[in-house]
């Protein structure tokens, strides 16, 4: 039997300086995303589609859910396989392509996680739980392009 998991929040345009989408560059493109007892998320577009540079937009937040899962789920392995890591950061990138359209699908997302455990012999198994990582992932198992992951491991 499945396990369901719900999330609620509400997504308000903050851009309207009086005449709302009158014309195209009548209206910022800022909005808030808010979840009940969390800080506000002050988001924008890209500053390539008239946003503002200052506020997160949705194709840096996709970018951030999947390294973010990733992360988690690796430490969630590491943990259950006694690898000890004292320090986790990553260096994703993603690459998204304009369609002639007008819209546009990310093509691809390399994370680039750099993990520090604390004994050589852990590093070889602190690598290969990356794949596992990644198998599991539920942002990763959501999207229909490739995370692919450049791991390195190093000794503290």
């Amino acid at each position: 039997m499945d396990k369901y998991h719900h999330y609620k929040l509400t997504t308000s345009w903050t851009g309207n300086k009086g005449s709302g989408t009158s014309n195209y560059k009548a209206y910022d493109r800022s909005y808030h995303i808010v979840i009940n007892g969390k800080q506000t998320i002050e988001g924008s577009s890209d500053p390539a589609f008239r946003g503002d540079p200052s506020k997160h937009n949705p194709e840096e937040m996709l970018l951030g859910a999947l390294s973010s899962c990733h992360m988690l789920w690796y430490l969630h392995l590491c943990a259950e396989a006694g690898v000890v890591v004292v320090n986790y950061t990553d260096e994703a990138t993603g690459k998204m392509v304009e369609t002639t359209n007008g819209g546009g699908k990310f093509e691809e997302v390399i994370l680039n996680p750099k993990v520090t455990v604390t004994e050589a012999a852990m590093v070889s198994k602190a690598n290969h739980l990356h794949r596992k990582a990644s198998e599991l992932c539920f942002i990763a198992n959501s999207v229909n392009f490739p995370v692919n992951h450049h791991p390195v491991c190093l000794v503290h």
